[in-house]
């Protein structure tokens, strides 16, 4: 299925440009006219994914984040964050809630989870030294 329209960006992972990506979406997204708690969750979802990628995906350095956004026919929404750092050994493992390879004492391990609860479908694909790449999946009420 061809998307209607798509926007594609890239920014570094620093904590500032959490935001950024919040706010892009919220502007691309505003043609499609999701509700307020739609566009909620999306950012939600939006801001644990960039933020796993600047948390994790760079130790101890900044790379860049890959984010997609496309809308296609019948309110449907696919996002993507993909970034070529250290990737995911077990992405099943990273995946359950409470999971963190991050300092426990900051880390909730509960990101992937998070995403899962605010949209569709979330898939997380990776590849140790190459990279990860998390798709978001949501279809608007009153879109379909």
């Amino acid at each position: 299925m061809k998307a209607k329209n798509l926007v594609k960006l890239s920014f570094y992972s620093r904590s500032v440009n959490e935001g950024f990506a919040r706010g892009a979406l919220a502007a691309f997204l505003a043609q499609a006219d999701p509700t307020v708690p739609e566009l909620a969750d999306l950012k939600t979802a939006v801001s644990e994914a960039v933020t796993n990628c600047i948390v994790h995906a760079y130790p101890g350095g900044v790379g860049l984040v890959h984010m997609s956004i496309a809308l296609y026919e019948g309110g449907k929404v696919k996002i993507t964050i993909a970034d070529k750092g250290v990737g995911i050994a077990d992405v099943k493992k990273a995946m359950e809630p409470m999971f963190t390879t991050g300092d426990p004492g900051e880390r909730a391990g509960l990101g992937f989870a998070v995403m899962q609860s605010f949209t569709d479908k979330v898939k997380v694909t990776s590849t140790p030294g190459k990279g990860t790449r998390v798709v978001l999946t949501k279809t608007l009420a009153g879109k379909k």
